[in-house]
């Protein structure tokens, strides 16, 4: 079967406590703080800018934008 549809891209933004600024290791990733799943780019950095600003001020709470699309399909 031939595919039609262009592939989807979805970005997940979370972010929370890190046991290390340097890394993207979280302290408690059941507390972790899921900002939501956007389907363009350009608005997950919106939403990552905005809770990434929001925590400024606290070196250890670090918000990162997942490329859900490239787990979903490794092979793409």
């Amino acid at each position: 079967m031939e595919e039609t549809e262009s592939k989807q891209t979805l970005y997940l933004v979370m972010g929370g406590r890190v046991a290390d600024p340097r890394s993207v290791t979280f302290a408690d990733p059941e507390s972790l703080h899921v900002a939501g799943v956007f389907s363009s780019y350009d608005a997950a950095v919106d939403s990552w800018r905005s809770n990434a600003q929001r925590t400024v001020d606290d070196a250890e709470m670090k918000y990162v934008i997942v490329h859900l699309h490239k787990l979903l399909d490794p092979g793409a």
